[in-house]
């Protein structure tokens, strides 16, 4: 998920959907001391774990269309690197559609939005319209190999913005 990521080097950083923290403490290993570091969880449970399994976790409850209002409070605008655990091919029409549009607003020029996605729901529609949606509003859309150790397989999609101005969708 974060291969040829600066995490590091990074201003700042977004995980969206960090569920129980496998990428969040990846992400914590690889930013540098100055990166603010922002997690958006929807659920309360796993809110509370991370924050006991990572204290001082910027870890917030809410939306992940609402990154941007986050990332304020820590006196950002946008962010470098947005890394997401979402189930995309699962997102209602409407909300996958409010979070693509947070994250085409909350990347800077230049920066980087990963996510994964699993081999046997590529297939569902969503999946489909989603793949499309980063094709059309992205300069360069990578695709990992298929990790087959995963279970259920999946592949790491990794795009580039250049961000000059952001396509109406």
């Amino acid at each position: 998920m974060m291969a040829n990521l600066d995490l590091e080097h990074a201003r700042a950083v977004v995980e969206l959907g960090p569920g129980t923290g496998p990428f969040t403490e990846m992400i914590l290993h690889r930013i540098g001391n100055q990166t603010a570091f922002v997690a958006m969880e929807l659920d309360a449970t796993c809110v509370a774990r991370l924050r006991q399994r990572f204290p001082g976790l910027n870890v917030y409850q809410d939306s992940a269309e609402k990154m941007g209002e986050y990332l304020a409070r820590h006196g950002l605008r946008k962010a470098d690197y947005i890394i997401s655990g979402l189930p995309w091919a699962t997102l209602p029409t409407p909300v996958q559609k409010a979070i693509f549009e947070a994250i085409l607003a909350t990347l800077v020029p230049g920066g980087a939005f990963t996510t994964f996605a699993y081999v046997h729901a590529c297939w569902m529609p969503r999946a489909r319209q989603f793949r499309r949606r980063l094709e059309a509003h992205f300069d360069r859309v990578e695709l990992s190999p298929v990790v087959w150790r995963n279970f259920p397989p999946a592949f790491v999609y990794r795009c580039f913005f250049a961000g000059a101005s952001a396509v109406q969708m």
